[in-house]
Protein backbone atom coordinates (compact mmCIF):
# COMPACT_ATOMS: atom_id res chain seq x y z
CA UNK A 1 0.00 0.00 0.00
CA UNK A 2 1.55 3.32 -1.08
CA UNK A 3 1.00 6.16 1.55
CA UNK A 4 0.23 9.64 -0.58
CA UNK A 5 2.20 12.74 0.26
CA UNK A 6 1.98 16.10 -0.78
CA UNK A 7 4.34 17.74 -2.91
CA UNK A 8 4.96 20.51 -5.11
CA UNK A 9 7.23 21.41 -7.60
CA UNK A 10 10.44 24.11 -6.83
CA UNK A 11 12.90 25.83 -8.72
CA UNK A 12 16.49 24.70 -8.17
CA UNK A 13 17.89 28.45 -6.46
CA UNK A 14 20.20 29.71 -4.40
CA UNK A 15 20.68 28.92 -0.81
CA UNK A 16 19.26 31.78 0.30
CA UNK A 17 15.69 30.67 -1.36
CA UNK A 18 16.43 26.84 0.10
CA UNK A 19 16.48 28.74 3.44
CA UNK A 20 13.54 30.62 3.09
CA UNK A 21 11.76 27.25 1.61
CA UNK A 22 13.04 25.72 5.11
CA UNK A 23 11.71 28.52 7.46
CA UNK A 24 8.51 28.24 5.98
CA UNK A 25 8.24 24.48 7.11
CA UNK A 26 9.11 22.94 3.93
CA UNK A 27 12.08 20.69 2.87
CA UNK A 28 13.53 20.39 -0.90
CA UNK A 29 13.58 17.45 -2.28
CA UNK A 30 14.93 15.58 -5.71
CA UNK A 31 12.92 12.73 -7.06
CA UNK A 32 15.24 10.62 -9.68
CA UNK A 33 13.88 7.41 -11.64
CA UNK A 34 14.77 5.80 -14.96
CA UNK A 35 11.07 7.05 -16.26
CA UNK A 36 10.76 10.63 -15.57
CA UNK A 37 11.62 12.59 -18.36
CA UNK A 38 14.60 14.19 -15.75
CA UNK A 39 15.41 15.03 -12.18
CA UNK A 40 11.84 16.41 -10.78
CA UNK A 41 12.94 19.22 -7.81
CA UNK A 42 9.68 19.36 -5.38
CA UNK A 43 9.48 20.37 -2.10
CA UNK A 44 7.81 18.37 0.73
CA UNK A 45 5.84 19.28 4.42
CA UNK A 46 8.77 19.09 6.62
CA UNK A 47 5.96 17.80 9.77
CA UNK A 48 4.44 14.92 7.36
CA UNK A 49 8.09 13.84 6.46
CA UNK A 50 9.60 13.94 9.95
CA UNK A 51 6.17 11.70 10.93
CA UNK A 52 6.75 9.47 8.21
CA UNK A 53 10.22 9.39 9.13
CA UNK A 54 9.25 7.65 12.78
CA UNK A 55 6.75 5.76 11.69
CA UNK A 56 7.52 3.87 8.55
CA UNK A 57 10.94 5.21 6.63
CA UNK A 58 10.89 2.60 4.14
CA UNK A 59 7.76 3.07 3.24
CA UNK A 60 6.47 3.29 -0.33
CA UNK A 61 5.01 6.72 -1.33
CA UNK A 62 2.59 8.25 -3.87
CA UNK A 63 3.95 11.50 -4.91
CA UNK A 64 2.05 13.68 -7.54
CA UNK A 65 5.05 15.20 -9.76
CA UNK A 66 4.40 18.04 -11.67
CA UNK A 67 4.48 16.94 -15.41
CA UNK A 68 4.56 12.91 -14.49
CA UNK A 69 1.42 12.60 -12.73
CA UNK A 70 1.06 10.19 -9.79
CA UNK A 71 4.44 8.17 -9.24
CA UNK A 72 5.52 5.65 -6.65
CA UNK A 73 8.87 6.66 -4.91
CA UNK A 74 11.33 5.56 -1.62
CA UNK A 75 13.17 7.52 0.43
CA UNK A 76 16.70 6.80 -0.85
CA UNK A 77 18.83 9.76 1.04
CA UNK A 78 18.28 11.90 3.99
CA UNK A 79 20.52 14.69 5.29
CA UNK A 80 20.24 16.87 8.23
CA UNK A 81 21.50 19.43 10.27
CA UNK A 82 24.26 17.79 12.05
CA UNK A 83 23.52 19.63 15.26
CA UNK A 84 19.78 20.53 15.24
CA UNK A 85 18.99 17.14 13.13
CA UNK A 86 16.66 19.59 10.95
CA UNK A 87 15.89 17.96 7.59
CA UNK A 88 18.19 19.90 5.29
CA UNK A 89 16.56 17.50 1.74
CA UNK A 90 15.41 14.47 0.59
CA UNK A 91 16.45 12.52 -2.52
CA UNK A 92 13.92 10.00 -3.72
CA UNK A 93 13.86 7.29 -6.16
CA UNK A 94 11.12 6.12 -8.17
CA UNK A 95 10.61 2.83 -8.06
CA UNK A 96 8.84 -0.19 -10.08
CA UNK A 97 6.06 -2.03 -8.24
CA UNK A 98 6.46 -5.22 -10.02
CA UNK A 99 10.45 -5.43 -9.18
CA UNK A 100 11.93 -6.14 -5.90
CA UNK A 101 13.78 -3.90 -3.84
CA UNK A 102 16.01 -4.34 -0.84
CA UNK A 103 15.54 -2.09 2.06
CA UNK A 104 15.72 -2.12 5.74
CA UNK A 105 12.86 -3.03 8.01
CA UNK A 106 12.76 -2.26 11.92
CA UNK A 107 12.06 -4.73 14.36
CA UNK A 108 9.63 -4.64 16.92
CA UNK A 109 9.98 -6.61 20.33
CA UNK A 110 6.54 -8.27 21.87
CA UNK A 111 6.34 -9.76 25.23
CA UNK A 112 8.38 -10.09 28.28
CA UNK A 113 11.40 -12.23 28.31
CA UNK A 114 11.14 -15.09 31.10
CA UNK A 115 14.73 -14.66 32.06
CA UNK A 116 13.90 -10.96 32.97
CA UNK A 117 11.89 -12.19 35.55
CA UNK A 118 14.62 -13.88 36.62
CA UNK A 119 16.83 -11.07 37.19
CA UNK A 120 18.18 -11.22 33.81
CA UNK A 121 18.80 -8.09 31.22
CA UNK A 122 17.31 -7.86 27.69
CA UNK A 123 20.06 -6.72 25.45
CA UNK A 124 19.10 -5.68 21.75
CA UNK A 125 22.18 -6.01 19.20
CA UNK A 126 19.69 -5.53 16.07
CA UNK A 127 17.06 -2.83 15.42
CA UNK A 128 16.30 -3.77 12.20
CA UNK A 129 16.98 -6.50 9.36
CA UNK A 130 17.64 -6.09 5.54
CA UNK A 131 14.70 -7.39 3.71
CA UNK A 132 13.79 -7.90 -0.18
CA UNK A 133 10.52 -8.20 -1.60
CA UNK A 134 8.31 -6.43 -3.79
CA UNK A 135 7.18 -2.90 -2.54
CA UNK A 136 4.05 -3.46 -1.74
CA UNK A 137 4.99 -6.11 0.32
CA UNK A 138 7.36 -4.05 2.64
CA UNK A 139 6.33 -4.80 6.02
CA UNK A 140 6.23 -1.98 8.71
CA UNK A 141 7.68 -3.94 10.87
CA UNK A 142 9.36 -7.60 12.52
CA UNK A 143 7.75 -9.01 14.68
CA UNK A 144 9.85 -10.91 17.55
CA UNK A 145 8.03 -12.56 20.50
CA UNK A 146 10.81 -12.79 23.41
CA UNK A 147 8.57 -14.15 26.02
CA UNK A 148 10.11 -17.37 25.88
CA UNK A 149 13.72 -16.25 26.19
CA UNK A 150 15.62 -17.97 29.15
CA UNK A 151 18.43 -16.44 30.93
CA UNK A 152 21.46 -17.01 28.56
CA UNK A 153 19.67 -17.65 25.42
CA UNK A 154 19.38 -15.78 22.18
CA UNK A 155 17.24 -15.55 19.46
CA UNK A 156 18.77 -15.28 15.91
CA UNK A 157 18.18 -14.24 12.72
CA UNK A 158 16.98 -17.12 11.52
CA UNK A 159 14.78 -17.48 13.98
CA UNK A 160 12.92 -14.41 12.84
CA UNK A 161 9.33 -15.54 10.45
CA UNK A 162 9.11 -12.77 8.10
CA UNK A 163 5.56 -12.23 6.01
CA UNK A 164 5.02 -14.33 2.86
CA UNK A 165 6.66 -12.99 0.30
CA UNK A 166 9.14 -11.33 2.36
CA UNK A 167 12.91 -12.61 2.17
CA UNK A 168 15.26 -11.54 4.94
CA UNK A 169 18.98 -10.90 3.77
CA UNK A 170 20.62 -9.92 7.27
CA UNK A 171 23.30 -12.85 8.40
CA UNK A 172 21.39 -15.44 9.44
CA UNK A 173 23.40 -16.62 12.62
CA UNK A 174 23.53 -12.75 13.97
CA UNK A 175 22.10 -12.50 17.18
CA UNK A 176 19.20 -10.00 17.19
CA UNK A 177 18.25 -10.17 20.89
CA UNK A 178 19.71 -12.24 23.86
CA UNK A 179 18.91 -12.13 28.10
CA UNK A 180 22.45 -11.59 29.87
CA UNK A 181 22.51 -13.18 33.40
CA UNK A 182 22.53 -10.26 35.94
CA UNK A 183 25.93 -8.74 36.31
CA UNK A 184 28.16 -6.58 38.97
CA UNK A 185 27.48 -3.02 39.03
CA UNK A 186 29.37 -0.91 36.50
CA UNK A 187 31.75 1.76 37.14
CA UNK A 188 30.31 5.06 36.28
CA UNK A 189 33.69 4.60 33.45
CA UNK A 190 31.94 1.63 32.01
CA UNK A 191 28.43 2.55 32.71
CA UNK A 192 29.88 5.92 30.33
CA UNK A 193 30.95 3.73 27.76
CA UNK A 194 28.56 1.68 27.59
CA UNK A 195 25.84 4.35 27.02
CA UNK A 196 28.37 5.94 24.34
CA UNK A 197 28.51 2.76 22.75
CA UNK A 198 24.19 2.82 22.59
CA UNK A 199 24.38 5.49 20.97
CA UNK A 200 26.99 5.09 18.14
CA UNK A 201 25.24 1.85 17.67
CA UNK A 202 21.65 3.92 17.30
CA UNK A 203 23.32 6.46 14.72
CA UNK A 204 24.65 3.78 12.80
CA UNK A 205 21.77 1.84 12.47
CA UNK A 206 20.19 5.17 11.68
CA UNK A 207 22.43 5.82 8.78
CA UNK A 208 21.72 2.50 7.76
CA UNK A 209 18.30 2.63 7.50
CA UNK A 210 18.34 6.03 5.44
CA UNK A 211 21.16 4.78 3.01
CA UNK A 212 21.03 0.91 2.23
CA UNK A 213 17.50 1.24 -0.26
CA UNK A 214 18.50 -0.66 -3.49
CA UNK A 215 16.28 -0.31 -6.49
CA UNK A 216 16.35 -2.36 -9.11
Amino acid sequence: MSIPMNVEQRTVGTKGALRLLRESGKVPGVVYGKQLAAPAAVALEERQVQALLRSHPNAVLELEIPGEGKQPVMISEVQREPLSRRLLHIDMRQINMNEEVRTQVRIDFVGEANGVGQGGILQVLLHELEVECLPGSIPEALEINVADLELGHSLLVRDVRPPSGVEVLSDPEQVVVTVLAPQKELTEEEAEAAEVERIEAESRSEEAQMHEVDFA
